[in-house]
């Protein structure tokens, strides 16, 4: 590997919590949201170059600007002004699409990688609206961890550490188009005194979460398990296993469950592998682990 090459994790994310409010007046929704990154990863190699180019290990994964990556990589140069470029190789592993924010987290980790190789100086708040226009998920990206997500999921609010060795992931091959599955929803729409107040008692009901006993919530599993069935049998299939918390992740079709032994989990491994899914055993990775990771000060605590 070449003098100025690096290589960095970029982790998935489940939600441990996830209400849609409504429909805002910017046709975005109003969601709450309790982010956790988890040890599945993919991984990011950047070294220096003329241009921005990209190779991927999966040839599923598109290549040019409507890949986040290369997205990402442009406007940052554009608005720094740089006449660089990189060479960038992403080994993916996140199963893409599948409720697990892999793209989001590789546009997050592209522009903090980039910030270092292009050595260029810019704010925290500048790096993060940059993300902001990539997607609702990216802002998570730049802190890691246990997180409460606001608004269109862009602000986030740190929140203790939600520790579980003993997470499995289940991926159906089944493809779920995120605003098929808001439409679905058929949220109502919001008026700014009405999504305050709902926001309000959305934000204590997850502060009052105990998360090591109380029932998980996601709004999309009424809509997904209708769409797709069998990633509702998925989900209730960990629980016949033994998981003490199974939900879905996102809008799909990723479902994970948190196990209190490896020996419920590797059982669970076992019982899964005639579905039509991949399975990942993980853990949740905490926000010091994180930015320790990927290198990160302490402006993105």
């Amino acid at each position: 590997m070449p003098e100025n090459s690096f290589t960095l994790p970029s982790f998935a994310k489940i939600n441990l919590f996830l209400r849609v409010l409504g429909k805002r007046a910017d046709g975005f929704h109003e969601i709450c949201t309790i982010f956790q990154t988890v040890s599945l990863c993919d991984y990011l190699t950047f070294s220096e170059a003329d241009e921005i180019t990209l190779t991927c290990s999966d040839d599923k994964i598109p290549l040019d600007d409507e890949n986040l990556i290369v997205k990402a990589g442009k406007i940052l140069r554009e608005k720094c002004d740089i006449e660089k470029g990189a060479k960038i190789h992403l080994e993916k592993r996140i199963p893409a699409p599948g409720g697990l924010g892999g793209g989001s987290s590789n546009a997050a980790v592209t522009l903090l990688a980039l910030v270092k190789l292009w050595n260029i100086t810019i704010d925290f708040a500048e790096l993060r609206a940059i993300g902001m226009t990539l997607g609702s998920d990216v802002p998570f990206f730049f802190c890691g961890g246990t997180a409460l997500g606001t608004g269109r999921g862009t602000e986030i609010f740190s929140s203790e550490d939600f520790g579980e060795k003993y997470v499995l992931i289940a991926a159906p091959k089944i493809d779920i188009s995120t605003g098929k599955a808001f439409a679905r929803l058929n949220a109502p729409d919001l008026t700014n005194k009405s999504s305050k107040s709902i926001l309000q008692i959305c934000r204590e009901q997850v502060n009052s979460l105990y998360l090591g006993q109380s029932a998980l919530v996601n709004d999309f599993e009424r809509v997904i398990f209708e769409i797709e069935p069998e990633i509702g049998e998925i989900k209730e299939k960990l629980f016949s296993c033994g998981a003490k918390r199974a939900l879905l992740s996102g809008s799909g079709a990723s479902v994970f469950g948190i196990f209190e032994t490896n020996e419920q989990r590797q059982y669970a491994m076992k019982f899964l592998q005639s579905e039509n899914c991949r399975l990942f055993a993980a853990e949740t990775v905490s926000r010091l682990a994180y930015q320790n990771l990927l290198g990160l000060g302490k402006d993105f605590a």
